[in-house]
């Protein structure tokens, strides 16, 4: 037992309406790293807040080092040597990388003891940026970082505190491959040191690749704990959900009709170059690229959330002008965002609220009264159709799971009815279940006659759901291909090309 570091006996947190964790184990050694899989909702992210005292548990017992230990908040977790890097990335923009990094902790003067000594925290930045191999100036402002490299700044901090267990939530969820490769290496570096790491992700290859061994949770329950070498990919996934999932991309044979969309040389100064494609009715077209290439400004300018500087776009055969969403809609356009926090949920409104946002004028009874009938009827309608778990509509969207928050969105852009329906990561942090589930109805909608553009970083889902594949590089388009025509390699090598040409296909 003493390479158990960290020891959770009986963990019981219940919400109102909900019983979260139910005595829930869980132990982690030394140099190692331990990977936390469940479904959305399973209790994988509150287990941890009760190890970090944001959500201290109403029982059971938490051992460290082979002490028993109470942390009542982050700063307690923190001193006991426990570090949590969170899924929703929340920095200071406007302070420097190194202000970041020792916010709270910076290092004193002597002779000063109220004045910070900006030289040694330069340094200590420095030396732990270079050993952790990432090339990012100490003083650069974090506001002028990519997302990605806001997500290593963050791994940064928390190794910085030496603790001895580290806790990752989905840290990979922005990263490109060769970052996620870096990662590793860090991680790596961690167990050498014989630090513990929880890792949390829904990416099975990354389980099999870094994890030592697996804890599964269902529905606030301990399922099963594992080395990895004992598990494969089905096993996994059929204790995550509790049956076995025998399509993870459903796709269905729709009916491909006349061009719905025609977008030709859309320009965004120092974003976007000479843009021009068809999407048709029925269709499903995947957009891939590495971060940075363009995709998620490209769907912002088609929404009319970034303005273009040149360029048409056509829906039917008809010229129109977006300059705003109010207009994206009222053209028959939704637009799920790729970062649900920050542009897509209401946190601190219902569920219900969230849903209909979008939609609210129909609700509307003489101009001036709401529909509250309606309103409750298609939200328990997508509810169910979505399986969003929340213990009543009223809850308010910020105490939902991130997969439950991502459905909810979901659930808004369906009820507007669109005829073009842009998703940008549709399934960014939601669980294979989900997933699935998530799929069947875009393959669905597209057999309805629904036209979709499917933004997605995952390989497996771009090959899996699209009809045809655009691939952008730099800005531009560097090729869109049949779905036959697709594979990993292929979209690989137009993904990191310079655009020669841009024919509309």
């Amino acid at each position: 037992m003493e390479d158990y570091i960290l020891e959770m006996k009986n963990i019981v947190r219940t919400f109102p309406g909900v019983r979260a964790l139910n005595g829930v184990d869980f132990r982690a050694k030394r140099g190692s790293v331990h990977a936390l899989m469940g479904e959305n909702g399973a209790g994988k992210s509150t287990l941890m807040k009760c190890l970090v005292g944001i959500n201290p548990p109403d029982s059971g017992e938490i051992w460290l080092k082979g002490k028993k230990v109470t942390i009542p908040n982050p700063h307690e977790a923190l001193k006991l040597g426990i570090a949590m890097i969170y899924q929703e990335l929340n920095p200071v923009l406007e302070r420097s990388v190194m202000e970041n990094i020792w916010l709270g902790r910076e290092p004193m003067l002597r002779k000063f003891g109220l004045l910070v000594d900006h030289r040694a925290m330069y340094e200590q930045t420095r030396q732990l940026l270079k050993e952790l191999e990432i090339d990012i100036d100490p003083k650069t402002k974090v506001k002028e970082l990519s997302v990605a490299k806001m997500q290593m700044i963050e791994i940064a901090k928390a190794i910085s505190y030496n603790a001895d267990v580290v806790i990752m939530d989905e840290p990979t969820s922005s990263l490109t491959p060769n970052e996620v490769e870096h990662l590793f290496s860090m991680i790596r570096k961690l167990k050498a040191r014989n630090v513990a790491v929880i890792y949390i992700t829904h990416k099975m290859e990354e389980i099999f690749t870094i994890a030592d061994e697996v804890t599964v949770l269902r529905d606030g329950n301990n399922i099963t704990t594992n080395p990895i070498a004992e598990m494969t990919i089905d096993s996994l996934i059929t204790a995550m959900v509790g049956r076995h999932l025998t399509e993870m991309f459903p796709k269905m044979e729709s009916q491909i009709g006349d061009v719905k969309l025609a977008v030709r040389h859309l320009e965004v100064p120092g974003l976007l170059h000479d843009i021009s494609f068809d999407l048709r009715k029925g269709e499903i077209l995947g957009v891939a690229g590495l971060v940075g290439a363009g995709r998620t400004e490209l769907m912002e300018a088609l929404f009319g959330l970034r303005r273009k500087s040149a360029g048409e776009i056509f829906i039917d055969g008809k010229k129109v002008e977006i300059r705003a969403p109010s207009d994206a809609i009222e053209a028959g356009i939704g637009f799920l965002t790729e970062d649900r926090r920050l542009n897509g949920i209401i946190p601190v409104l219902s569920v219900k609220v969230n849903i209909i946002v979008a939609n609210l004028r129909n609700y509307l009874r003489y101009g001036f009264f709401l529909n509250l009938k309606k309103i409750h009827h298609d939200c328990e309608e997508f509810k169910e159709r979505l399986k969003i778990r929340t213990p009543s509509l009223d809850t308010l969207i910020q105490n939902l799971s991130g997969g439950n928050q991502q459905k909810v969105l979901v659930a808004r852009w369906l009820l507007t009815n669109p005829d073009i329906l842009i998703l940008d990561e549709p399934t960014r942090g939601i669980d294979v279940g989900a997933k699935a589930e998530i799929h069947t109805i875009i393959t669905k909608l597209a057999c309805e006659g629904k036209s979709i553009i499917m933004v997605s970083s995952e390989m497996p889902e771009i090959l899996g759901m699209s009809d045809r594949i655009m691939v952008m590089s730099r800005g531009q388009i560097t090729a869109i291909l049949d779905r036959k025509d697709a594979d990993q390699e292929t979209i690989m090598r137009y993904a990191a090309a310079k655009a020669n040409n841009n024919k509309v296909a």
